[in-house]
């Protein structure tokens, strides 16, 4: 075995154990999973997937180059994913849903977005080796979304009656009105069978899903359009991310600015693929991977200062009017 497929073992044997201890271990239990113990997961999780970088940095033929790519698309589609989970937050309080049916639909909603974002990556990677110039759309779609990433308020993001699947099927299946804690997606009754609250539930995350998996194409093409690394870093970003939803839900007013920073990492990431056009600036970055990891890890850093700093002097602007 080659040195590339030994990572790739590691990375499929890393990325089941993580799945199964995360997703069917630690939150599989009765108790509510606190905010101290969600962290300290998210942690575990967290530097796991850095490690990995370290083993690519030593094992890897191209090893510093390929390792500082791994952990900036680490950090970019981390960033992306966080964002997901609050879009998650709001969709389970406008939707009522009960604390103790949201596991369940954090996992399958989990194992959705890794599976689309590997065949939305590996479909954007086959066009653009056969379209180059799809680069610069991406990189205009990326600008276009950090836009709006910014200028569009949390409350305007979700508007679960307005989603087309929700509406198809509560048109085509009949609803049950399931008790609240219910972790069914589907019930039979008077020997029919009837979709519950939850499953219109999981549609309205399906949804979202995709709207993420669709973003982590250009995001992660203007870093790197090598299969390893696009894939790795999008899978180690999503894993762990049960028990990041515990710990965000917990600790809200923490990440006040993140979305600006996260618009702001799309931007950068646009823009630059878009000057990719005058050949001299690609060939820099590429020569240069390191700048797109200073400039991500700075931003994170700061967005997250910030919003502890504003917490900290300002906490009346945080709290629900």
């Amino acid at each position: 075995m080659t040195s590339v497929q030994v990572l790739w073992t590691i990375f499929i044997a890393l990325s089941v154990g993580v799945s199964a201890l995360d997703l069917f271990v630690i939150t599989h239990r009765h108790s509510t999973v606190g905010v101290r113990s969600a962290l300290g997961w998210t942690a575990v999780w967290v530097s796991l997937a850095l490690l990995f970088g370290v083993v690519i940095y030593f094992f890897h033929p191209q090893g510093e180059d390929i390792a500082t790519l791994y952990i900036t698309g680490y950090l970019t589609e981390y960033s992306l994913s966080v964002d997901n989970l609050f879009v998650f937050i709001l969709i389970f309080s406008m939707m009522g849903v009960h604390e103790a049916a949201q596991p369940k639909l954090i996992k399958l909603g989990i194992f959705l977005s890794i599976f689309l974002r590997i065949l939305f990556i590996l479909f954007g990677i086959a066009l653009v080796e056969r379209f180059h110039a799809l680069l610069y759309l991406f990189g205009a779609l990326l600008v276009w979304t950090a836009w709006k990433m910014v200028a569009t308020d949390e409350d305007e993001q979700v508007h679960p009656e307005n989603n087309i699947l929700y509406r198809m099927a509560t048109r085509v299946f009949p609803l049950h009105k399931d008790a609240p804690d219910s972790r069914r997606l589907t019930v039979r009754h008077e020997g029919k069978l009837h979709i519950t609250p939850l499953f219109l539930v999981f549609l309205v995350i399906g949804s979202t899903d995709i709207l993420f998996a669709l973003d982590s194409i250009p995001a992660i093409m203007g870093i790197s359009q090598d299969p390893f690394v696009v894939i790795t870093s999008n899978v180690f970003a999503v894993l762990g991310l049960n028990s990041l939803f515990f710990a965000i839900r917990g600790i809200m007013g923490l990440f006040k600015f993140l979305k600006h920073g996260v618009g702001l990492i799309l931007f950068f990431i646009g823009a630059k693929m878009i000057a990719g056009i005058y050949t001299p600036i690609e060939h820099w970055f590429k020569a240069h991977t390191f700048v797109s990891l200073i400039v991500i890890g700075v931003v994170l850093a700061c967005s997250i200062l910030l919003s502890v700093w504003h917490r900290r002097y300002f906490p009346e602007a945080d709290k629900p009017s």
